[in-house]
């Protein structure tokens, strides 16, 4: 079972180094690294973590799955809908886990975990089902970050894939995923979905 209230603060990761965000405080660092380095400003202190969700972000939850599904032609936004799921995976941590990416306690983006079993490879595996960070906070390697911490959770806890769907038309998503390791598979995927009202 998942044991994690704060996956990433002051520490971060180690191999957070190669993105250039370790050990300290970040508050915008690519845009004020120059003037930073330079000493013309001082810098804000802001504390990036990781950390598992609960009800009272739900709220925020839901606006960022409106902006991940305005990127996706296959899905539309209901927040009656994501509210309802989102509580299901709270509610039942045996389901899966939802992490937020936050900067002090502004939510920057958010990850749904979900917990499946591949006959494959004899073990459990994540579907990662939902991954966004906000718009305006894109460019900034907050993305890298969230994704490094995401890995290294899965790994600890002895999951052996983490596997998601990408929109073909999200040409940036399907570079980030690339870029953080992830591999295309062979598999296309294929759904059913049955209608809201059901004959007997």
């Amino acid at each position: 079972m998942w044991e994690v209230s704060v996956i990433a603060g002051e520490q971060g990761f180690p191999e957070y180094q190669k993105y250039g965000i370790i050990n300290m405080p970040l508050n915008d660092f690519q845009s004020n690294a120059k003037e930073l380095r330079k000493g013309k400003i001082k810098r804000k202190i802001n504390m990036l973590t990781i950390s598992k969700a609960n009800k009272q972000d739900i709220e925020e939850m839901c606006l960022l799955l409106q902006e991940l599904f305005d990127l996706e032609k296959d899905f539309s936004s209901d927040w009656c809908k994501q509210r309802k799921g989102l509580e299901l995976i709270i509610d039942n941590p045996q389901y899966g886990l939802l992490l937020l990416l936050k900067r002090d306690q502004e939510v920057l983006g958010m990850a749904n975990l979900l917990i499946t079993i591949s006959t494959a490879l004899g073990r459990k595996v994540i579907l990662l089902e939902d991954f966004i960070v906000k718009k305006e906070e894109r460019r900034k390697r907050l993305g890298s970050y969230f994704m490094e911490g995401i890995k290294d959770l899965v790994r600890k806890e002895g999951y052996g894939r983490i596997a998601l769907l990408a929109d073909k038309e999200n040409k940036p998503a399907q570079e980030f995923y690339h870029t953080m390791g992830f591999q295309m598979s062979n598999m296309d995927c294929w759904r059913y979905v049955f209608n809201k009202k059901i004959n007997i």
